[in-house]
């Protein structure tokens, strides 16, 4: 059976992998030159509620992008303001290293390659059409494009083009493939009515910073500097994507992390302002370019599905990722990809489709999620093992936990050890 998988990032691989090892051929095609888009310029792993998933996917036998990011972390259980146990992973070696698993695997990758329409017979898509007018057949199709862009989404519901590593102008717009066949997209909202989310940090060139700073951030992982009062803007965290940052510590002050470069936390900071703080008078932003002005909006493109990850309306189309739901995060990303690239073999080979139980965390978010996009109020939330409402959720359903052997008994009690690596065709 042939798998397409439409965009590489965090979801995208991790659907390839399990859709790998589950016996499918696998192609990815992504519009970009790089697996893992958001990947690039994030880094944060294994914080609050995401160890237990990040071990819960272990145990499922989809740790593969978990163990990749392990080794390539800086900075192993770090604390900052709202966070335990975090795991920094290096952006800047993380894109090759995932590319080389991928190829190792027999996983076909396509770079450059943007999609833009499907054929659809009935409730089946038959193919897709690449924007340079060639056309691929495939069995069963899977859609990680996320829910950022085009540029005019950024212009419309942001500040404009941000520059940002997705790289738009260069690589074309994303296109929402569920859309194309025929399925309406869900939006996420930051007020009533209106539209998507501010992406939630900044990328700093290291060396712009004062070596003090460095120095600390090199050793610690972390790096937290006072915002003068007059410059502090609690309204701001409105507009954050990540939720679990919209906390008062982000808004009064400067919070850096150590990813490769210098993660800055926060949606965007004046450039002026920011240069008014010691240690920061020469600082400079590259990712986004426009990092003193804004940042890329995300959240424009949810196909609506069910919990087995299938979208709603087309018999052999999944979604992971951003697409899947109001998710944020990498190990978010893995979790709903896992489960897609599993089920679209199952799906093929006529088997029940695996839909993970409530009394472990991945399962319970990807329902949770579901259900709370179907409300107006749901569709203003995001959903993320590390933070705000689901974190609180889930340590109410005592589903957080770091202790490893317990994740392991949890998955071993349900029967699902190793389900997601297992070989079906």
């Amino acid at each position: 059976m042939k798998v397409i998988i439409i965009g590489g990032g965090w979801s995208g691989c991790a659907a390839a992998i399990t859709a790998k090892k589950a016996g499918a051929q696998v192609s990815i095609y992504e519009k970009t030159d790089m697996l893992l888009g958001l990947g690039n310029v994030g880094g944060i792993m294994r914080n609050n509620g995401r160890f237990t998933a990040s071990e819960e996917l272990i145990a499922l036998g989809a740790g593969d992008l978990i163990h990749l990011t392990d080794k390539n972390s800086r900075h192993k259980n770090i604390d900052f303001p709202g966070h335990k146990h975090a795991w920094l992973y290096d952006v800047n070696k993380i894109e090759p290293e995932v590319r080389n698993y991928l190829k190792n695997l027999g996983i076909d990758l396509n770079f450059t390659k943007r999609i833009v329409d499907v054929e659809k017979e009935g409730v089946k898509i038959k193919g897709i059409y690449l924007s340079d007018g060639s056309y691929v057949d495939g069995d069963v199709f899977i859609e990680t494009t996320g829910s950022t862009g085009p540029m005019g989404n950024c212009l419309r519901y942001g500040n404009g083009c941000s520059m940002c590593v997705l790289r738009c102008p260069a690589f074309g717009p994303r296109v929402s493939i569920s859309a194309r066949a025929g399925v309406e997209d869900l939006q996420g909202e930051r007020d009533i009515d209106v539209f998507g989310a501010f992406s939630g940090s900044c990328k700093l060139c290291k060396e712009s910073l004062d070596k003090d700073i460095i120095k600390e951030l090199e050793e610690t992982g972390v790096y937290i500097a006072k915002i003068p009062p007059e410059d502090i803007n609690l309204d701001k965290l409105k507009v954050k994507v990540c939720q679990q940052y919209a906390l008062k510590e982000f808004a009064e002050n400067v919070i850096l992390l150590d990813t490769g470069h210098v993660k800055l936390m926060t949606t965007y900071y004046p450039l002026d302002k920011l240069r008014k703080i010691k240690g920061f008078e020469s600082a400079k932003y590259i990712d986004p370019y426009a990092g003193g002005k804004g940042n890329s909006i995300r959240y424009l493109s949810v196909a609506p599905r069910t919990d087995d990850m299938k979208v709603k309306g087309i018999d052999n189309l999944f979604c992971a990722g951003e697409k899947a739901g109001l998710f944020v995060g990498h190990t978010e990303a893995i979790c709903t990809g896992s489960l897609a690239g599993h089920n679209a073999v199952r799906y093929f080979l006529g088997m029940p489709m695996l839909i993970l139980p409530r009394s472990i965390a991945i399962g319970d978010i990807i329902a949770y999620a579901n259900y709370k996009m179907m409300t107006k109020e749901g569709r203003r939330n995001r959903y993320t093992f590390a933070g705000a409402e689901y974190f609180i959720r889930m340590k109410e359903q005592s589903l957080y936990t770091i202790n490893v052997e317990e994740i392991k008994s949890r998955i071993d009690r349900l029967n699902l050890t190793g389900i997601l690596g297992e070989v079906l065709i």
